[in-house]
């Protein structure tokens, strides 16, 4: 059989691989520079039986992928910059409802209306902290059109396989990129669906303690009633005003994912091996900095790379690693250091640290790089 062959954006890559999925609910509002990801769903879901909504705004958008998800589809939903501050209310609802959904958020040079059309990766800290309160959050991001597909089934299945939200987080570069992809074919990727309960709907229990944590989900309209709110709430869903089921719930929150952090975490590591220096990034950031290590190794240059595709949870244990074995890290990124924050959190002082940003929605380049670690290519 011929290989299905496309040349594809980012951007729409993200939605052939959610339809891959089985995504068959979109709801959001159109915003640069994520607009493809809405355009593109219009299109293919109607192919595949499913439905597109375009809502009459961001909240709003935030809302009906909610109300799929609820209903039992499996719901998309994209956005960018403001766009993204506007979803974080309803974010933290689908957090604390166990909502399984997933919330592409493309991102742009802000803050607020900021460059629409220019490349960021300022939203890092939003991803993890938008909404209030403490809560679990899972933010995979890709660094080619390839992952774009990929990591939209992956996000799909976090979300189905842990109840919550999860974020597809690129940047503009990515999700404007063309390459060619090769599209999987049916089965080859695994592809999880979200536990659904066996018992009498007289016995069930929405938010129940199981072993995994994660209870069972019902769809609404199946003869299973619950009831939703945004409120801590007891195991069949209804408030209560009680500190100590409060504090209980989120511990059941957070460690549902904190228990699966093997499962979770991705990462690449490029020529670390016999490295003494590395450079930390993600997005479009690492494939530049994949070609300063290149450029690095030729003349001689003990280098390597160490890339995000998970950035929440944080690869904690790694980078900690990592650190023990350089004598400096470099996080490149598109914003003023907010992973590299993170990095010198956990790194607890084992090496030197030095971010390498950009927040004016310019691309960092090969020689911005370079200039940090002291030399041009040519040099």
């Amino acid at each position: 059989m011929a290989k299905n062959v496309k040349l594809l954006q980012g951007n729409e890559a993200c939605v052939h691989g959610a339809i891959y999925a089985g995504m068959r609910f979109f709801a959001g509002y159109p915003i640069t520079p994520s607009t493809e990801i809405a355009e593109v769903s219009s299109v293919e879901l109607p192919k595949v039986g499913g439905k597109f909504i375009q809502m009459e705004d961001e909240i709003a958008g935030m809302a009906a992928t909610i109300g799929g998800a609820i209903a039992g589809k499996k719901a998309l939903t994209a956005t960018s910059g403001p766009g993204f501050s506007l979803k974080q209310e309803n974010i933290g609802y689908a957090a604390i409802a166990e909502i399984p959904c997933v919330i592409a958020n493309v991102q742009r040079c802000g803050p607020s209306t900021g460059l629409p059309t220019s490349p960021s990766q300022g939203d890092v800290m939003q991803a993890k902290w938008g909404t209030h309160g403490d809560h679990p959050m899972i933010a995979i991001s890709p660094t080619s059109v390839k992952e774009c597909f990929e990591f939209a089934v992956k996000a799909f299945n976090f979300a189905e396989k842990y109840r919550t939200p999860v974020i597809l987080l690129l940047d503009e570069g990515i999700g404007h990129l063309r390459e060619k992809i090769v599209i999987p074919k049916e089965g080859e990727l695994e592809v999880i669906d979200r536990k659904r309960p066996t018992c009498n709907p007289s016995e069930y229990e929405p938010y129940g303690y199981t072993d995994d944590l994660v209870p069972p989900m019902a769809d609404f309209g199946t003869g299973y009633k619950y009831n939703i709110t945004g409120l801590f709430h007891d195991e069949v869903g209804f408030p209560v005003n009680s500190t100590e089921v409060a504090g209980k719930q989120l511990d059941r929150l957070m460690s549902k994912i904190e228990n699966n952090l093997d499962d979770i975490v991705i990462y690449d590591e490029y020529m670390l091996e016999d490295a003494e220096f590395a450079f930390v990034s993600y997005g479009s950031m690492a494939r530049t900095s994949k070609e300063v290590v290149v450029a690095l190794r030729e003349k001689g240059v003990k280098v390597g790379l160490f890339t995000l595709k998970t950035i929440w949870p944080f690869p904690e244990k790694q980078i900690e690693d990592l650190a023990k074995k350089m004598n400096k890290l470099y996080v490149v990124e598109m914003n003023l250091g907010q992973v590299l924050e993170e990095v010198k959190k956990v790194s607890q002082g084992e090496c030197e640290l030095e971010g390498i940003n950009k927040a004016n929605g310019e691309m960092i380049t090969p020689d911005d790089i370079l200039a940090k670690f002291g030399g041009g290519i040519n040099a």
